[in-house]
């Protein structure tokens, strides 16, 4: 078959890894080295080279936003293979496993994702409620859900085997082993009993599958000939576990891509160990790609000189190399306040008046949470608006949430948390109280699912006005037949901006609904390409909700403020960096550990991530005075080679 993919682009180093055919390889990519191009296009390449032939590729990431890249690139390259890759996120992934598969675990397809922690507090709420019947004393004070998740969620992503729990927790000296270990036990059966999983359970209970049914591995590596892993060093101990049972070097084809300079969640779980172990276990070939791309050569000097003091390096690391010719004028500036308060207040003069092209392009950079919200401000007092990256894992607006609520209701009939989520919403916007015992009443007596009981409490107000008659019986009645989803949505969104032209009892019901409406079709629309076209199913439509983030995309004219770790894999015109100071960046907690320490490389990460965001510019500040405490440069600035 005659090549109509043009690797003519690429330089040496991207050609070899795209072209690669001897066995697993891991490339080392630093930032900025087109690694995105060079995954794409060695899909690419394999898709066109094995036209006809019947096995897949599935490429693994972390970000639904990094995914939908990837799969659009391919797309373009070789749209007439793209159904045979499957392109997501590990957790995306997990939830497939579980659909097709659970049923080994006693988890039916349609399982309900538990996406934020208020459900799986009343989750554990009601675990505790049952061992509390079996105690003939109270439980310790601590026992509550709100403290206890934390524990929980730990022992479920280290896949702690709920009868290995005790032992474990005692041999970590922890409180009340035993009874901790019961609540886990119990957690892990409620969410069986209850057909749902959370975040961490996804992970835990399809390495649980793999391991305990090892025909289901060795039939992926025979679907999957060729598995392809981005920003393999994020991944934490679990998610490599599962990757050593569905890639064995033979017959899968390993393709790994990482790089152990941007390890910034070891608080997950991810580790430089991860990458030794790859190493190890499937003895791979390396390659590197130092070329970097997307920064000034000034900056990436900072970046090498940083970065060379970390100990746990892969050996023989190679140092970036500026691609781009060096520019005249101030491309890398230093500034010291007197206080915190003026250091975020110049930032918000000097992104003001840049004009328009380039306020678009500059974004701010913190360590800390706090320090963004300072700059922000500063920004909003300029007339410059503001955009920030905190995950959104449900909708605010009632209209989309009475939306998400019936959704799950239809598909988890006795899912009392969405139905009482749906009366709440309800309420909001129409001014009608449902209470939940008729209706809990209504459908245990006469044999009905949650949703159709509600229905017949609604019908009975006297007080419906003809609109909200109509919902029900042209958009959530046909729902409960047809399981058409979207004529339901279009018709739900009608019928509240309808709601929205009214006088309503509630003036916060409509807050954020413009930009959740927005999202909501994007959502929908991403959705719908990644499975291909194919009829999306609503339980797999409702796992794909649950795994993404409702966060509306940036307004053109809004200057982004984010956290380092939120900016990861991103890249911004003008990188301005605040807040360089000792117990800033780095950390109290790496400062207190020491020069060496694992944390204080991390922190060191942290700081290389930031400033290799930048393309044209970057601007690193920090004050004497941050929030009242007298602080000290970041010891950073002089591993950078500034002289302050």
């Amino acid at each position: 078959m005659k090549n109509v993919i043009d690797l003519s682009s690429l330089n040496e180093n991207q050609r070899e890894a795209v072209l690669w055919d001897n066995g697993p390889l891991l490339v080392l990519a630093g930032p900025g080295s087109g690694k995105t191009r060079v995954l794409t296009c060695r899909i690419a390449r394999i898709l066109e080279q094995s036209a006809g032939q019947h096995f897949r590729i599935l490429a693994l990431t972390f970000t639904n936003k990094a995914a939908a890249e990837m799969r659009g690139r391919v797309e373009e390259l070789v749209p007439a293979e793209l159904d045979r890759v499957r392109l997501t996120t590990f957790h995306s992934y997990a939830a497939e496993l579980l659909q097709q598969h659970g049923n080994h675990l006693s988890f039916r397809p349609d399982f309900q994702i538990l996406s934020n922690d208020a459900d799986r507090e009343a989750l554990l709420d009601d675990v505790l409620g049952r061992i509390r019947k079996d105690l003939a004393h109270s439980l310790p004070g601590h026992f509550e859900a709100t403290k206890l998740l934390p524990a929980v969620t730990r022992l479920l992503e280290q896949c702690v085997p709920a009868d290995q729990a005790e032992v474990l927790l005692q041999q970590a000296n922890v409180e009340n082993a035993e009874l901790l270990a019961r609540v886990y036990a119990l957690y892990r059966e409620a969410l069986r009993k209850t057909n749902a999983l959370d975040f961490p359970s996804l992970i835990a209970e399809s390495l649980n599958l793999l391991t305990h049914h090892p025909f289901l591995a060795k039939h992926i590596r025979k679907v999957y000939k060729h598995i392809l892993i981005d920003e393999f060093q994020d991944t934490n101990r679990t998610q490599y576990r599962i990757l050593s049972f569905i890639a064995q070097p033979d017959p899968t084809t390993l393709f790994v891509v990482a790089d152990d300079d941007q390890i910034i969640y070891q608080w997950n779980g991810a580790s430089p160990k991860r990458i030794q172990a790859l190493r190890d276990d499937f003895n791979v070939s390396e390659l590197q790609l130092p070329e970097n791309y997307r920064c000034p050569p000034q900056v990436i000097e900072l970046a090498n000189a940083l970065i060379e003091r970390n100990l746990n390096r892969s050996a023989g690391k190679k140092p970036l190399k500026a691609v781009k010719q060096g520019e005249s004028g101030n491309v890398v500036r230093i500034f010291r306040f007197n206080t915190v308060d003026k250091e975020a207040g110049w930032i918000a003069q000097d992104i003001a008046q840049r004009n328009p092209e380039e306020r678009k392009n500059c974004v701010v950079l913190a360590r800390a949470k706090k320090l963004l919200d300072l700059a922000g401000r500063k920004l909003e007092e300029a007339g410059v608006p503001v955009y920030y990256a905190a995950r959104k894992d449900e909708f605010k607006s009632a209209p989309l949430r009475m939306l998400h609520a019936i959704l799950r209701l239809v598909n988890s009939t006795e899912d009392r948390q969405s139905l009482a989520r749906l009366s709440k919403a309800f309420y909001e916007l129409k001014g009608i109280s449902i209470e939940l015992a008729p209706v809990l009443s209504g459908a245990s007596a006469d044999g009905k699912d949650l949703l159709r009981s509600w229905l017949d409490e609604v019908k009975r107000r006297d007080t419906l006005e003809e609109e909200t008659r109509w919902l029900v019986e042209t958009g959530i009645k046909p729902l409960l037949n047809s399981l058409n989803y979207r004529d339901f949505a279009d018709k739900l969104l009608k019928w509240a901006e309808a709601c929205q032209q009214t006088s309503q009892p509630d003036e916060n019901a409509f807050n954020e609904f413009e930009e959740e409406r927005e999202v909501w079709k994007l959502l929908l629309a991403e959705i719908t390409r990644k499975f291909e076209g194919e009829d999306v199913s609503l339980h797999q439509l409702l796992h794909e909700l649950d795994l993404t983030s409702k966060t509306p995309p940036k307004p053109k004219e809004a200057v982004p403020c984010f956290t380092i770790h939120a900016s990861k894999g991103m890249e911004f015109g003008h990188v301005y960096l605040v807040g360089l100071v000792e117990d800033q960046l780095p950390s109290w907690a790496a400062v207190k550990k020491g020069d060496n320490s694992l944390e204080m490389q991390e922190e060191r990460r942290n700081c290389f991530v930031a400033i290799t965001r930048a393309q044209e510019s970057l601007t690193i500040t920090f004050s004497a005075q941050v929030f009242g405490w007298n602080k000290n440069p970041s010891r950073f600035l002089g591993e950078m080679g500034i002289e302050l």
